[in-house]
């Protein structure tokens, strides 16, 4: 009998304890959200330089060093730190080796440059010999405040999922609670550059030598967040 008693009490215990976990409280679960749309202002671009011979003659060969010497100036009159210019693949640096096993070796090199400001991209690869730039293509890009605005929308979604909450709540009478939970979804949209041309520019052909730069056009940044709130009701 005692041992009955004592299963009995355990059993009302833990089904007390087992109430006391199921949230009674009264909650309503909204979603709010906010976007915008910003043009790049940071592009890296990837620049590769290639000797060449004149008129195919080997003995008039366009070095390497020159084009290199070319691309510097360029970046340097355009106003930009030398650090916005690096090397972007290592095997940039097998061209000693390379030429030493066969002199009619045409080295090349890849660079990766950093621009705000696509005038001044264009006037870089202007002054340099187009017949000595393989190609140029977008690496990437991205807006310089994109953090700060990221933190704006999340609290413009958030305000907007609250003043959900509020007006459907007050309409029946009702009033808002604290936050139970938050959470985020995160909707960027990073679109491809397009060349107005072409999406890549190739200088391989004598047609292309002394040909203005191409034109780049931008498709904004498109950055959405979704606030999901669950909210007490008082």
């Amino acid at each position: 009998m005692k041992k009955l008693f004592t299963l009995a009490f355990a059993t009302l215990l833990s089904v007390s304890a087992m109430a006391q976990q199921v949230d009674l409280r009264k909650k309503i679960s909204v979603s709010g959200s906010a976007e915008t749309e910003v043009t790049p202002d940071i592009i890296y671009i990837s620049i590769s330089l290639k000797e060449y011979l004149k008129d195919g003659n080997s003995k008039k060969k366009v070095d390497i060093t020159t084009l290199e010497n070319e691309l510097f100036n360029a970046v340097q009159k355009a106003g930009l730190d030398k650090e916005n210019l690096t090397i972007n693949n290592l095997s940039s640096y097998t061209t000693v080796t390379e030429k030493k096993k066969n002199p009619d070796y045409l080295a090349s090199k890849q660079y990766r440059l950093k621009v705000t400001d696509l005038n001044k991209w264009n006037a870089i690869i202007g002054a340099v010999d187009a017949k000595g730039v393989a190609y140029t293509n977008i690496d990437s890009y991205d807006y310089s405040k994109i953090t700060s605005l990221k933190q704006e929308l999340k609290i413009k979604a958030l305000q907007a999922a609250k003043a959900k909450a509020t007006y459907l709540v007050e309409a029946i009478g009702d009033k808002l609670g604290s936050a139970l939970d938050i959470q985020e979804i995160e909707n960027q949209v990073y679109p491809q550059a397009m060349y107005r041309s072409n999406v890549m520019m190739k200088a391989e052909s004598a047609d292309m030598a002394g040909a203005a730069a191409p034109e780049i056009d931008f498709k904004k940044i498109k950055l959405n967040y979704v606030m999901n709130v669950v909210f007490e009701i008082k």
